[in-house]
Protein backbone atom coordinates (compact mmCIF):
# COMPACT_ATOMS: atom_id res chain seq x y z
CA UNK A 1 0.00 0.00 0.00
CA UNK A 2 1.59 3.29 -1.02
CA UNK A 3 2.02 6.36 1.13
CA UNK A 4 -0.29 8.20 -1.28
CA UNK A 5 -3.29 6.15 -0.16
CA UNK A 6 -6.28 8.38 0.67
CA UNK A 7 -6.90 9.03 4.35
CA UNK A 8 -9.92 7.29 5.89
CA UNK A 9 -13.16 9.24 6.19
CA UNK A 10 -12.88 9.77 9.95
CA UNK A 11 -9.49 11.45 9.58
CA UNK A 12 -10.75 13.61 6.71
CA UNK A 13 -13.68 14.69 8.93
CA UNK A 14 -11.28 15.40 11.82
CA UNK A 15 -9.04 17.55 9.59
CA UNK A 16 -11.94 19.35 7.91
CA UNK A 17 -13.60 20.26 11.21
CA UNK A 18 -10.25 21.44 12.60
CA UNK A 19 -9.67 23.75 9.62
CA UNK A 20 -13.22 25.16 9.88
CA UNK A 21 -12.82 25.77 13.62
CA UNK A 22 -9.54 27.62 13.04
CA UNK A 23 -11.26 29.73 10.39
CA UNK A 24 -13.99 30.60 12.90
CA UNK A 25 -11.43 31.36 15.59
CA UNK A 26 -9.54 33.71 13.29
CA UNK A 27 -12.78 35.48 12.34
CA UNK A 28 -14.06 35.87 15.91
CA UNK A 29 -10.86 36.21 17.95
CA UNK A 30 -8.96 38.75 15.90
CA UNK A 31 -6.67 39.93 18.69
CA UNK A 32 -4.22 37.76 20.68
CA UNK A 33 -6.01 36.24 23.67
CA UNK A 34 -4.97 35.04 27.14
CA UNK A 35 -1.34 33.84 26.71
CA UNK A 36 -1.13 34.82 23.03
CA UNK A 37 -0.28 38.49 23.86
CA UNK A 38 3.02 37.14 25.22
CA UNK A 39 3.77 34.54 22.54
CA UNK A 40 2.75 36.47 19.43
CA UNK A 41 4.93 39.60 19.86
CA UNK A 42 7.85 37.36 20.79
CA UNK A 43 7.65 35.27 17.62
CA UNK A 44 7.04 38.39 15.54
CA UNK A 45 10.31 39.79 16.88
CA UNK A 46 11.97 36.56 15.71
CA UNK A 47 10.33 36.94 12.30
CA UNK A 48 11.96 40.34 12.01
CA UNK A 49 15.37 38.88 12.82
CA UNK A 50 15.49 40.09 16.42
CA UNK A 51 16.59 36.96 18.30
CA UNK A 52 17.86 38.71 21.43
CA UNK A 53 14.73 40.42 22.73
CA UNK A 54 12.87 38.26 25.27
CA UNK A 55 9.64 39.01 27.12
CA UNK A 56 10.38 38.26 30.80
CA UNK A 57 6.75 37.19 31.32
CA UNK A 58 7.26 34.14 29.06
CA UNK A 59 8.14 31.03 31.07
CA UNK A 60 8.74 28.45 28.32
CA UNK A 61 11.62 28.07 25.83
CA UNK A 62 11.26 29.26 22.21
CA UNK A 63 10.57 25.91 20.49
CA UNK A 64 7.12 27.04 19.31
CA UNK A 65 8.59 30.16 17.74
CA UNK A 66 11.32 28.21 15.93
CA UNK A 67 8.71 25.89 14.38
CA UNK A 68 6.76 28.93 13.19
CA UNK A 69 9.92 30.40 11.68
CA UNK A 70 10.60 27.15 9.83
CA UNK A 71 7.04 27.12 8.45
CA UNK A 72 7.42 30.77 7.45
CA UNK A 73 10.59 29.98 5.51
CA UNK A 74 9.12 26.90 3.80
CA UNK A 75 5.66 28.21 2.92
CA UNK A 76 6.43 31.96 2.80
CA UNK A 77 3.83 32.64 5.50
CA UNK A 78 3.29 35.96 7.17
CA UNK A 79 3.81 36.34 10.90
CA UNK A 80 0.35 37.69 11.62
CA UNK A 81 -1.95 36.08 14.17
CA UNK A 82 -3.96 34.00 11.69
CA UNK A 83 -0.88 32.49 10.08
CA UNK A 84 0.85 31.87 13.41
CA UNK A 85 -2.13 29.83 14.59
CA UNK A 86 -1.39 27.42 11.75
CA UNK A 87 1.53 26.08 13.80
CA UNK A 88 -0.58 24.44 16.54
CA UNK A 89 -3.20 23.47 13.94
CA UNK A 90 -0.63 21.55 11.89
CA UNK A 91 0.52 19.87 15.10
CA UNK A 92 -3.10 18.93 15.82
CA UNK A 93 -3.43 17.42 12.33
CA UNK A 94 -0.21 15.46 12.90
CA UNK A 95 -1.33 14.19 16.30
CA UNK A 96 -3.41 11.20 15.05
CA UNK A 97 -0.46 10.14 12.90
CA UNK A 98 1.90 10.35 15.89
CA UNK A 99 -0.55 8.49 18.14
CA UNK A 100 -1.26 5.62 15.74
CA UNK A 101 1.96 3.62 16.37
CA UNK A 102 1.63 4.18 20.13
CA UNK A 103 -1.95 2.89 20.19
CA UNK A 104 -1.03 -0.02 17.89
CA UNK A 105 1.92 -0.90 20.12
CA UNK A 106 -0.23 -1.17 23.22
CA UNK A 107 -2.86 -3.15 21.29
CA UNK A 108 -0.11 -5.52 20.10
CA UNK A 109 -1.11 -4.81 16.52
CA UNK A 110 0.88 -3.88 13.46
CA UNK A 111 0.27 -0.20 12.65
CA UNK A 112 -1.27 0.72 9.28
CA UNK A 113 1.24 0.59 6.41
CA UNK A 114 0.70 4.24 5.51
CA UNK A 115 0.97 7.44 7.51
CA UNK A 116 -2.14 8.64 5.71
CA UNK A 117 -4.37 6.10 7.45
CA UNK A 118 -4.27 6.74 11.21
CA UNK A 119 -6.28 4.46 13.46
CA UNK A 120 -9.77 5.53 14.49
CA UNK A 121 -8.73 5.31 18.14
CA UNK A 122 -5.81 7.65 17.47
CA UNK A 123 -8.11 10.19 15.81
CA UNK A 124 -10.48 10.06 18.77
CA UNK A 125 -7.62 10.54 21.24
CA UNK A 126 -6.43 13.50 19.17
CA UNK A 127 -9.90 14.98 19.74
CA UNK A 128 -9.37 14.98 23.50
CA UNK A 129 -10.94 18.30 24.57
CA UNK A 130 -7.98 19.95 26.29
CA UNK A 131 -5.60 19.22 23.43
CA UNK A 132 -8.20 19.97 20.75
CA UNK A 133 -9.00 23.43 22.13
CA UNK A 134 -5.39 24.57 22.19
CA UNK A 135 -4.90 23.48 18.60
CA UNK A 136 -6.53 26.77 17.56
CA UNK A 137 -4.60 29.26 19.69
CA UNK A 138 -0.92 30.10 19.54
CA UNK A 139 0.02 27.91 22.50
CA UNK A 140 2.71 25.28 23.05
CA UNK A 141 0.44 22.42 24.20
CA UNK A 142 -0.20 20.49 21.00
CA UNK A 143 3.31 20.74 19.47
CA UNK A 144 4.66 19.69 22.87
CA UNK A 145 2.30 16.68 22.96
CA UNK A 146 3.26 15.57 19.44
CA UNK A 147 6.95 15.75 20.31
CA UNK A 148 6.50 13.73 23.52
CA UNK A 149 4.38 11.05 21.81
CA UNK A 150 6.98 10.77 19.04
CA UNK A 151 9.73 10.42 21.63
CA UNK A 152 7.89 7.54 23.32
CA UNK A 153 7.14 5.82 20.00
CA UNK A 154 10.73 5.92 18.75
CA UNK A 155 12.02 4.74 22.11
CA UNK A 156 9.63 1.75 21.98
CA UNK A 157 10.90 1.01 18.48
CA UNK A 158 14.50 0.93 19.77
CA UNK A 159 15.51 4.10 17.90
CA UNK A 160 17.03 5.65 20.98
CA UNK A 161 19.20 8.34 19.41
CA UNK A 162 16.25 9.59 17.37
CA UNK A 163 13.97 9.38 20.42
CA UNK A 164 16.43 11.36 22.53
CA UNK A 165 16.83 13.98 19.80
CA UNK A 166 13.08 14.52 19.54
CA UNK A 167 12.90 14.46 23.33
CA UNK A 168 15.38 17.31 23.40
CA UNK A 169 13.16 19.21 20.95
CA UNK A 170 10.15 18.52 23.19
CA UNK A 171 11.94 20.29 26.05
CA UNK A 172 12.11 23.45 23.94
CA UNK A 173 8.30 23.57 24.11
CA UNK A 174 7.94 22.85 27.83
CA UNK A 175 10.80 22.27 30.27
CA UNK A 176 9.16 19.52 32.30
CA UNK A 177 9.04 17.34 29.18
CA UNK A 178 12.44 16.17 30.38
CA UNK A 179 10.45 13.87 32.66
CA UNK A 180 8.69 12.32 29.66
CA UNK A 181 12.02 11.82 27.89
CA UNK A 182 13.13 9.69 30.83
CA UNK A 183 9.73 7.96 30.86
CA UNK A 184 10.19 7.02 27.20
CA UNK A 185 13.53 5.40 28.02
CA UNK A 186 12.21 3.62 31.11
CA UNK A 187 9.13 2.24 29.33
CA UNK A 188 11.16 1.02 26.38
CA UNK A 189 13.57 -0.82 28.67
CA UNK A 190 10.86 -2.44 30.79
CA UNK A 191 9.32 -3.80 27.60
CA UNK A 192 12.71 -4.79 26.20
CA UNK A 193 13.49 -6.76 29.34
CA UNK A 194 10.07 -8.36 29.26
CA UNK A 195 10.18 -9.63 25.68
CA UNK A 196 13.86 -10.31 25.00
CA UNK A 197 14.84 -13.92 24.43
CA UNK A 198 18.18 -15.68 24.30
CA UNK A 199 19.41 -16.85 20.91
CA UNK A 200 20.10 -20.59 20.40
CA UNK A 201 23.21 -21.73 22.29
CA UNK A 202 23.26 -18.44 24.21
CA UNK A 203 23.25 -18.09 27.96
CA UNK A 204 19.76 -17.02 29.17
CA UNK A 205 19.77 -13.26 29.95
CA UNK A 206 19.29 -11.91 33.44
CA UNK A 207 15.66 -11.48 34.33
CA UNK A 208 13.88 -8.55 35.92
CA UNK A 209 11.20 -9.72 38.32
CA UNK A 210 8.08 -8.23 36.75
CA UNK A 211 4.93 -10.36 37.02
CA UNK A 212 1.64 -9.63 35.30
CA UNK A 213 -0.01 -6.61 36.88
CA UNK A 214 -3.31 -8.23 37.80
CA UNK A 215 -1.57 -11.20 39.43
CA UNK A 216 1.03 -9.22 41.36
CA UNK A 217 1.12 -8.75 45.13
CA UNK A 218 2.78 -5.91 47.08
CA UNK A 219 5.78 -8.16 47.78
CA UNK A 220 6.38 -8.42 44.02
CA UNK A 221 7.23 -4.73 43.86
CA UNK A 222 9.98 -5.24 46.44
CA UNK A 223 11.29 -8.22 44.48
CA UNK A 224 11.27 -6.13 41.30
CA UNK A 225 13.40 -3.45 42.95
CA UNK A 226 15.82 -6.04 44.33
CA UNK A 227 16.18 -7.70 40.92
CA UNK A 228 16.92 -4.42 39.11
CA UNK A 229 20.71 -4.31 39.70
CA UNK A 230 21.31 -7.53 37.79
CA UNK A 231 19.73 -6.17 34.60
CA UNK A 232 21.29 -2.68 34.73
CA UNK A 233 24.32 -3.65 32.59
CA UNK A 234 21.92 -4.71 29.82
CA UNK A 235 20.13 -1.36 29.61
CA UNK A 236 22.83 1.21 30.37
CA UNK A 237 24.09 1.44 26.78
CA UNK A 238 20.65 2.52 25.58
CA UNK A 239 20.63 5.25 28.23
CA UNK A 240 23.58 7.11 26.68
CA UNK A 241 21.56 9.39 24.31
CA UNK A 242 19.05 10.17 27.05
CA UNK A 243 21.91 10.92 29.45
CA UNK A 244 23.19 13.52 26.99
CA UNK A 245 19.75 15.15 26.90
CA UNK A 246 19.65 15.08 30.69
CA UNK A 247 23.09 16.71 30.83
CA UNK A 248 22.00 19.43 28.39
CA UNK A 249 18.91 20.06 30.50
CA UNK A 250 21.04 20.26 33.64
CA UNK A 251 23.30 22.79 31.96
CA UNK A 252 20.22 24.87 31.05
CA UNK A 253 18.96 24.82 34.65
CA UNK A 254 22.36 25.94 35.95
CA UNK A 255 22.61 28.71 33.33
CA UNK A 256 19.03 29.87 33.93
CA UNK A 257 19.16 29.62 37.71
CA UNK A 258 16.13 27.33 37.75
CA UNK A 259 13.70 25.50 35.49
CA UNK A 260 11.29 28.40 34.87
CA UNK A 261 12.19 31.05 32.33
CA UNK A 262 10.99 34.61 32.78
CA UNK A 263 8.12 35.10 35.22
CA UNK A 264 9.43 33.04 38.15
CA UNK A 265 7.36 34.89 40.76
CA UNK A 266 4.06 33.34 39.61
CA UNK A 267 5.56 29.91 38.96
CA UNK A 268 7.28 29.03 42.23
CA UNK A 269 7.38 25.23 42.72
CA UNK A 270 5.37 24.03 45.72
CA UNK A 271 4.50 20.68 47.24
CA UNK A 272 0.97 20.18 45.89
CA UNK A 273 0.11 16.57 46.72
CA UNK A 274 -3.65 16.82 45.96
CA UNK A 275 -2.73 17.62 42.35
CA UNK A 276 -2.21 13.86 41.92
CA UNK A 277 -5.74 13.19 43.14
CA UNK A 278 -7.18 15.82 40.84
CA UNK A 279 -5.49 14.12 37.90
CA UNK A 280 -7.04 10.76 38.75
CA UNK A 281 -10.48 12.37 38.94
CA UNK A 282 -9.85 14.33 35.73
CA UNK A 283 -8.74 11.21 33.85
CA UNK A 284 -11.85 9.32 34.96
CA UNK A 285 -14.22 12.16 34.09
CA UNK A 286 -12.90 12.19 30.53
CA UNK A 287 -11.95 8.55 30.05
CA UNK A 288 -15.03 6.84 31.51
CA UNK A 289 -16.16 5.43 28.12
CA UNK A 290 -12.92 3.46 27.90
CA UNK A 291 -13.26 2.34 31.52
CA UNK A 292 -16.85 1.10 31.46
CA UNK A 293 -16.78 -0.72 28.11
CA UNK A 294 -14.20 -3.33 29.02
CA UNK A 295 -14.89 -7.04 29.35
CA UNK A 296 -17.93 -7.50 31.58
CA UNK A 297 -18.92 -3.84 31.38
CA UNK A 298 -19.39 -1.43 34.24
CA UNK A 299 -20.74 -4.07 36.63
CA UNK A 300 -17.57 -6.14 36.33
CA UNK A 301 -15.41 -3.06 36.80
CA UNK A 302 -17.32 -1.97 39.91
CA UNK A 303 -17.10 -5.49 41.32
CA UNK A 304 -13.36 -5.72 40.71
CA UNK A 305 -12.68 -2.26 42.15
CA UNK A 306 -14.72 -3.09 45.25
CA UNK A 307 -12.78 -6.32 45.67
CA UNK A 308 -9.48 -4.44 45.50
CA UNK A 309 -10.68 -1.89 48.06
CA UNK A 310 -12.78 -3.97 50.46
CA UNK A 311 -12.68 -7.58 49.25
CA UNK A 312 -10.74 -8.79 52.29
CA UNK A 313 -9.84 -7.51 55.72
CA UNK A 314 -6.35 -6.71 54.53
CA UNK A 315 -7.65 -4.76 51.52
CA UNK A 316 -10.11 -2.84 53.69
CA UNK A 317 -7.38 -2.02 56.20
CA UNK A 318 -5.05 -0.81 53.45
CA UNK A 319 -7.83 1.31 51.96
CA UNK A 320 -8.50 2.91 55.35
CA UNK A 321 -4.81 3.62 55.93
CA UNK A 322 -4.33 5.09 52.45
CA UNK A 323 -7.49 7.18 52.87
CA UNK A 324 -6.19 8.56 56.16
CA UNK A 325 -2.85 9.49 54.59
CA UNK A 326 -4.60 11.14 51.65
CA UNK A 327 -6.84 13.15 53.98
CA UNK A 328 -3.75 14.33 55.85
CA UNK A 329 -2.06 15.42 52.61
CA UNK A 330 -5.22 17.25 51.55
CA UNK A 331 -5.26 19.08 54.88
CA UNK A 332 -1.54 19.96 54.79
CA UNK A 333 -0.82 20.49 51.10
CA UNK A 334 -3.93 21.88 49.38
CA UNK A 335 -2.99 25.05 47.50
CA UNK A 336 -5.45 27.68 46.31
CA UNK A 337 -3.45 29.57 43.71
CA UNK A 338 -4.42 33.24 43.22
CA UNK A 339 -5.08 32.58 39.52
CA UNK A 340 -7.49 29.76 40.41
CA UNK A 341 -9.48 32.01 42.74
CA UNK A 342 -9.55 35.14 40.61
CA UNK A 343 -9.82 34.18 36.92
CA UNK A 344 -13.44 33.27 36.13
CA UNK A 345 -12.76 32.48 32.47
CA UNK A 346 -11.88 28.81 33.15
CA UNK A 347 -13.64 25.59 34.11
CA UNK A 348 -11.38 25.19 37.15
CA UNK A 349 -12.64 28.45 38.67
CA UNK A 350 -16.21 27.13 38.78
CA UNK A 351 -15.31 23.56 39.73
CA UNK A 352 -13.26 24.82 42.66
CA UNK A 353 -15.92 27.22 43.92
CA UNK A 354 -18.97 25.01 43.34
CA UNK A 355 -17.50 21.68 44.37
CA UNK A 356 -14.39 21.97 46.54
CA UNK A 357 -15.50 25.12 48.38
CA UNK A 358 -19.09 23.93 48.77
CA UNK A 359 -18.29 22.70 52.29
CA UNK A 360 -14.98 22.15 54.14
CA UNK A 361 -15.63 18.40 54.26
CA UNK A 362 -16.05 17.97 50.47
CA UNK A 363 -12.33 17.50 49.62
CA UNK A 364 -12.17 14.65 52.14
CA UNK A 365 -15.41 12.99 51.01
CA UNK A 366 -13.88 12.63 47.56
CA UNK A 367 -10.95 10.51 48.82
CA UNK A 368 -12.64 7.08 48.38
CA UNK A 369 -13.62 8.17 44.90
CA UNK A 370 -10.00 8.98 44.03
CA UNK A 371 -8.92 5.53 45.24
CA UNK A 372 -11.70 3.81 43.28
CA UNK A 373 -10.76 5.73 40.13
CA UNK A 374 -7.09 4.81 40.52
CA UNK A 375 -7.99 1.12 40.88
CA UNK A 376 -10.30 1.34 37.85
CA UNK A 377 -7.45 2.58 35.68
CA UNK A 378 -5.03 0.03 37.12
CA UNK A 379 -7.44 -2.78 36.29
CA UNK A 380 -8.24 -1.50 32.79
CA UNK A 381 -4.65 -1.11 31.66
CA UNK A 382 -3.57 -4.21 33.58
CA UNK A 383 -4.55 -7.03 31.16
CA UNK A 384 -1.43 -8.10 29.26
CA UNK A 385 0.72 -5.56 31.12
CA UNK A 386 3.25 -6.23 33.85
CA UNK A 387 3.42 -4.69 37.30
CA UNK A 388 6.16 -2.24 36.30
CA UNK A 389 4.37 -1.28 33.10
CA UNK A 390 1.30 -0.38 35.14
CA UNK A 391 3.21 1.59 37.75
CA UNK A 392 5.67 3.37 35.48
CA UNK A 393 3.38 6.18 34.37
CA UNK A 394 2.20 7.05 37.92
CA UNK A 395 5.85 7.22 39.01
CA UNK A 396 6.65 9.76 36.29
CA UNK A 397 3.44 11.72 36.80
CA UNK A 398 4.58 12.58 40.33
CA UNK A 399 7.50 14.90 39.40
CA UNK A 400 5.42 16.64 36.72
CA UNK A 401 2.40 17.41 38.91
CA UNK A 402 3.64 17.48 42.50
CA UNK A 403 5.55 20.81 42.21
CA UNK A 404 2.77 22.64 40.32
CA UNK A 405 0.73 24.95 42.60
CA UNK A 406 -1.92 25.84 40.00
CA UNK A 407 -4.82 23.49 39.21
CA UNK A 408 -4.60 23.62 35.42
CA UNK A 409 -6.06 21.01 32.97
CA UNK A 410 -3.23 21.62 30.50
CA UNK A 411 -0.81 20.00 32.95
CA UNK A 412 -2.87 16.80 32.72
CA UNK A 413 -2.82 16.60 28.92
CA UNK A 414 0.29 14.49 28.31
CA UNK A 415 -0.16 12.03 31.20
CA UNK A 416 -3.81 11.51 30.26
CA UNK A 417 -3.00 10.66 26.63
CA UNK A 418 -0.21 8.29 27.71
CA UNK A 419 -2.57 6.64 30.22
CA UNK A 420 -5.52 6.30 27.88
CA UNK A 421 -3.34 4.86 25.10
CA UNK A 422 -2.54 1.90 27.36
CA UNK A 423 -6.17 0.67 27.35
CA UNK A 424 -5.80 -1.97 24.67
CA UNK A 425 -9.28 -3.44 24.30
CA UNK A 426 -11.79 -0.61 23.91
CA UNK A 427 -14.58 -1.97 21.66
CA UNK A 428 -16.05 -0.02 18.77
CA UNK A 429 -19.07 1.00 20.85
CA UNK A 430 -16.68 2.37 23.49
CA UNK A 431 -14.76 4.35 20.87
CA UNK A 432 -17.97 5.78 19.46
CA UNK A 433 -19.15 6.73 22.94
CA UNK A 434 -15.78 8.31 23.70
CA UNK A 435 -15.77 10.20 20.41
CA UNK A 436 -19.27 11.56 21.02
CA UNK A 437 -18.32 12.54 24.60
CA UNK A 438 -15.27 14.45 23.40
CA UNK A 439 -17.19 16.00 20.50
CA UNK A 440 -19.94 17.27 22.80
CA UNK A 441 -17.44 18.89 25.16
CA UNK A 442 -15.48 20.38 22.25
CA UNK A 443 -18.59 21.79 20.58
CA UNK A 444 -19.87 23.37 23.80
CA UNK A 445 -16.50 24.81 24.80
CA UNK A 446 -15.68 26.21 21.37
CA UNK A 447 -19.18 27.68 20.93
CA UNK A 448 -19.02 29.51 24.25
CA UNK A 449 -15.44 30.63 23.60
CA UNK A 450 -16.21 31.98 20.13
CA UNK A 451 -19.73 33.35 20.43
CA UNK A 452 -20.46 34.04 24.09
CA UNK A 453 -17.84 36.57 25.09
CA UNK A 454 -18.82 38.35 28.31
CA UNK A 455 -18.39 42.10 28.52
CA UNK A 456 -15.76 43.04 31.06
CA UNK A 457 -14.78 39.40 31.61
CA UNK A 458 -13.63 37.92 28.31
CA UNK A 459 -13.88 34.53 26.62
CA UNK A 460 -14.45 31.32 28.53
CA UNK A 461 -11.81 28.64 27.85
CA UNK A 462 -9.90 25.75 29.36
Amino acid sequence: MSSAQPAPTYYVIFATVAVLVLKAANEEVTEPYMDEPFHVPQVQAYCEGDYWTWDPKITTPPGLYVVSLILKKIFMLKCNLSMLRLTPLLALLALPIALTPLVAYHKRERPPPSLAIPLLEAVILASFPVGWFFGFLYYTEVPSLVAVISTVVFALEGKHWLAASIGLVSCTFRQNNIVWVLYAYALSQVLYLRFRRALPNEKPPSKLHDPLALEAAPADLIRSVLSAPRVLPDILVNFVPYALVLAAFGAFVVWNGGIVLGDKANHVPALHVPQLYYFVGFATAFGWPALVTGSGGISALVRDVYARMFGSRRNAAVTCIVSSIMCLTIYKFTIQHPFLLSDNRHYTFYIWRRVFLLHPVVPYILVPGYIACAWAWYLRIGPDQTLLQNLLLPVFVVPTLLPTPLLEPRYFLIPYILLRAQVKDVPLVGLILEGLWYAGINAATMYVFLYRERAGVGRFMW
